[in-house]
């Protein structure tokens, strides 16, 4: 099993050159984001993934959380102690703000950290990224009060958090959900269950803050009647100190496909009286809060399927170059050589490194977006930059998770049957993936919420504005001597065509046949995906021809650049017209049986 090794210079790559990481450290309250302390930050953060998680990542997927019949929950040996150093040396802080203990570094910096923790320990570091949601709400919508009693603590991650959405009956619909709060003074009383809930038990710390969705006694019907509570597992004094147990417990885990590691919890509230919580914000406006903490979680998810993806894509690549078997393709006689001489096996490794590549860029580009919609300091700049991200975020989940479980799939295949064997690692990673599409919002409720949110609602305004950045490329590709980068060239235009068409055909129809609309949603979210990492590979191809050209040194990673590019034009933007032809004429096949022929 090949260790973990983080990208460093493919992160800086992108942080610097496409992500303009020099432009966010000039954002106000980010001058700290220096070039010098940003590299101490990640070849730190690539040392504790190496070191200390990834380690733990196969033999904790064997072990497995445990509940045991004092309804306390066992973390696999290891995690509780690298939590523990996790905690101790500042990483639960980094991005949070500084006025309640963090270390307030942007977003794009926080970004390929989070990417080193999925890939090294999936299973590991979804507690972090469910707290980090949990400070988001509370810090943007809590009273003073709650802010004062919880955040620093959270913020430190001496406490986790954790998201209390989904009920039995509910699942992703949260107009079902049932849960009830009963005000009794200056709190609620909470009773009902909640499933699906990650470290909602856990041995790492002694109090955990649940963020739950639950309905007061007069709440209207649906969606406009849901409010936000925070209920502690224990209680909090006005001195900081902890009180009694809160009314709330684990009442099981989950076994699933993959993240053993990671204890998914049945949360149940109320069975002694009603579970203590606190109204965050105002009532009936829970999942406007929800929201808050979703979309931060939705682009961390995105960033986990991009981290489990390289983790797959260097393990193959490992087993690529050590395994031997057959001769090279047209040698009769020839010796045995590595797998990766043959050109299919080259293939599958092309097609997990361009794709992860482009991934990683559109995500960090996201990224530096979210900075710039919170501290640019120009008001209708913070407006812009919040439309992209909002356009984008559905796309960063959505396509990069999806890409993972492929990605993970080729890795296995790239391992041949020793690949379906649990003891070579492999096939962990698939198993890991593939949760990744379904939680926080699956595949398609990115796609609904990127075409009806974001292309209807607007009338493709901010679609329309992303394909016209995309389009400004144009003209230095064109001066570009270079044949590769004119098959780039070429093969970008067709994909950007194809979404500008997809889009409108979108804009036309929706209103009038909102299920073919529909039916198209996800293809469009690829399609969307493909062309913007395509637009990001094309503006690193074209910086890595102007570093070649300036002689500029890292030869080998720019000409590998500039190659890996070209394949992504070549076998992942010719995709998309197919896409575009699925999303304007694909809906009559969708919709043509009636259910009692399926």
């Amino acid at each position: 099993m090949a260790s973990y090794t983080a990208p460093l210079r493919d992160m800086q790559f992108v942080l610097n050159e496409l992500a303009d990481l020099a432009g966010v450290a000039r954002l106000p309250g980010y001058g700290d984001a220096t070039p010098e302390v940003v590299e101490t930050v990640l070849d730190a953060a690539g040392k504790f993934a190496a070191d200390v998680l990834a380690p733990l990542n196969a033999a904790g997927d064997r072990e497995g959380a445990k509940l045991g019949e004092d309804g306390v929950v066992t973390t696999p040996k290891g995690f509780k102690d690298a939590y523990t150093r996790y905690v101790a040396d500042g990483w639960n802080a980094l991005a949070l703000p500084p006025e309640y203990g963090g270390q307030g570094l942007p977003q794009l910096v926080s970004a390929p950290v989070q990417e080193m923790w999925q890939a090294a320990n999936m299973s590991y570091a979804l507690c972090s990224l469910l707290t980090q949601g949990a400070v988001e709400a509370l810090m943007l919508r809590g009273s003073d009060e709650l802010k004062k009693r919880f955040l620093p603590r959270m913020v430190a991650g001496e406490w986790t958090g954790t998201m209390n959405l989904s009920e039995p009956q509910a699942g992703s619909d949260l107009a079902a959900v049932r849960c009830r709060a009963e005000r009794a003074g200056d709190h609620y009383k909470l009773t009902g269950q909640k499933i699906f809930i990650t470290y909602g038990e856990h041995d790492w710390t002694d109090n955990i803050i649940h963020m739950v969705l639950a309905r007061t006694a007069d709440a209207p019907a649906g969606v406009k009647g849901i409010s936000m509570f925070l209920v502690p597992k224990f209680l909090v004094n006005a001195d900081g100190s902890l009180g009694k147990r809160n009314d709330v417990h684990c009442a099981s885990i989950e076994h699933k496909l993959g993240i053993h590691a990671s204890p998914t919890a049945v949360m149940s509230y109320g069975d002694r009286g009603g579970a203590i919580g606190y109204l965050v914000g105002e009532e009936n406006h829970g999942l406007e809060y929800m929201f808050i903490m979703m979309n931060l979680a939705r682009f961390s998810v995105g960033l986990q399927g991009l981290g489990i993806a390289e983790r797959a894509w260097q393990q193959a690549r490992a087993y690529a170059r050590e395994r031997v078997q057959g001769a090279d393709i047209g040698e009769r006689h020839g010796k045995p050589v590595p797998i990766i001489r043959h050109p299919d096996v080259r293939r599958m490794l092309m097609s997990m490194k361009a794709r992860i590549e482009a991934m990683r860029a559109v995500a960090y580009v996201t990224a530096a977006g979210l900075d710039q919609a919170m501290r640019n300091a120009d008001e209708k700049m913070r407006v812009q930059a919040q439309a992209f991200v909002d356009f984008l975020i559905p796309v960063v989940k959505g396509w990069c998770t999806e890409s993972a479980i492929d990605i993970t799939s080729l890795g296995i295949q790239i391992h041949g049957g020793m690949g379906y064997i649990e003891e070579t690692g492999a096939a962990q990673y698939f198993r890991d993936a593939r949760i990744s599409t379904i939680y926080e919002g699956t595949t398609g409720i990115q796609a609904k919420d990127l075409v009806g949110r974001k292309i209807a609602r607007d009338q493709g305004a901010t679609a329309k504005a992303l394909i016209a950045m995309m389009r400004t490329l144009d003209g230095e590709l064109s001066k570009a001597k270079d044949e590769n980068l004119q098959a780039i060239r070429a093969r970008l235009t067709t994909g950007i065509n194809a979404l500008e068409e997809a889009m409108h055909w979108l804009v036309t129809h929706y209103a009038e046949n909102v299920k073919a609309a529909a039916a198209g949603s996800v293809p469009f979210l690829k399609l969307a995906g493909i062309v913007t990492g395509g637009w990001q590979m094309a503006r690193a191809a074209l910086i890595a021809q102007h570093k070649l050209r300036a002689d500029t040194g890292d030869v080998r990673f720019y000409r590998a650049k500039l190659g890996t590019a070209r394949y992504y034009a070549d076998y992942e933007l010719t995709q998309a017209p197919g896409l575009k032809e699925a999303i304007v004429a694909g809906a009559v096949g969708i919709l043509a049986l009636s259910e009692d022929q399926f």
